[in-house]
């Protein structure tokens, strides 16, 4: 178990150094995800130990909402002052999540019907 997890954290650390190398208006963590998503498509699946570590932490996902509350605790007179920007992101960004996420589907599913 311990060995995926190191894999985890060895793609999101490779994640971080090649969007800050690169100057890539994306997060860190969000080009190891592509990573590690490259590498399970060449190698063809998932192992099974990692499905394991990702099951688990998955599980326990609610604990890492905690930084992200104290968080918001902490900066609570800036997101007042600055609500109006952030509520337009967040309304934009799930509007903008739910469409892609339905255009995919909606070919994903027309590849299926298909026959191979």
């Amino acid at each position: 178990m311990l060995s995926y997890i190191t894999v985890l954290l060895v793609c999101q650390l490779a994640g971080e150094v090649i969007a800050r190398l690169a100057g890539l208006p994306v997060p860190g963590p969000v080009v190891g995800m592509l990573l590690l998503f490259a590498g399970l498509v060449v190698k063809g699946g998932v192992p099974e130990g990692l499905e394991k570590v990702g099951t688990f932490l998955l599980s326990h996902l609610s604990l890492l909402f905690i930084p992200a509350g104290v968080g918001i605790m902490v900066h609570l007179r800036l997101i007042a002052h600055e609500w109006l920007p952030i509520t337009v992101a967040l309304v934009i960004s799930t509007a903008l999540t739910i469409a892609v996420t339905g255009v995919v589907m909606q070919w994903l599913a027309g590849r299926r019907k298909r026959p191979s």
